[in-house]
């Protein structure tokens, strides 16, 4: 049981909302949600903690209209990384992190086939 240990470390990266930091702990909570089993069923009880800052960054998308987002190569853009791990969370959180996540997101749509 290392995932409580880890929530408060991400939480307190999460909230310095400064959009690299956020996207390094992204991509981090991505690996490890992909790195075992049950980690992701683990994580649903902290989405409370989690999420809030995901809400606020959700739309950060960025508008280039028929130019070059470079940053989509880099994975720096925020509302994308973003729903990528909403998407993980979702998968393999079991079948309670779709509630958590739509309770603390309103306007996240699931990424399963009904």
């Amino acid at each position: 049981p290392v995932v409580p240990q880890l929530i408060i470390p991400i939480k307190t990266a999460l909230n310095t909302r400064d959009p690299e930091i956020v996207c390094t702990t992204l991509k981090i909570m991505q690996a490890l949600v992909l790195s075992g089993d049950m980690i992701g069923e683990a994580l649903v009880p902290y989405y409370r903690q989690i999420l809030p800052v995901f809400n606020i960054f959700k739309n950060k998308n960025f508008n280039v209209g028929d130019g070059i987002d470079y940053s989509q190569r880099k994975r720096q853009c925020l509302g994308d990384l973003i729903e990528e791990t909403l998407q993980l969370f979702e998968t393999h959180g079991g079948e309670d992190a779709f509630i958590n996540i739509k309770y603390m997101i309103p306007v996240y749509e699931s990424c399963r086939l009904s």
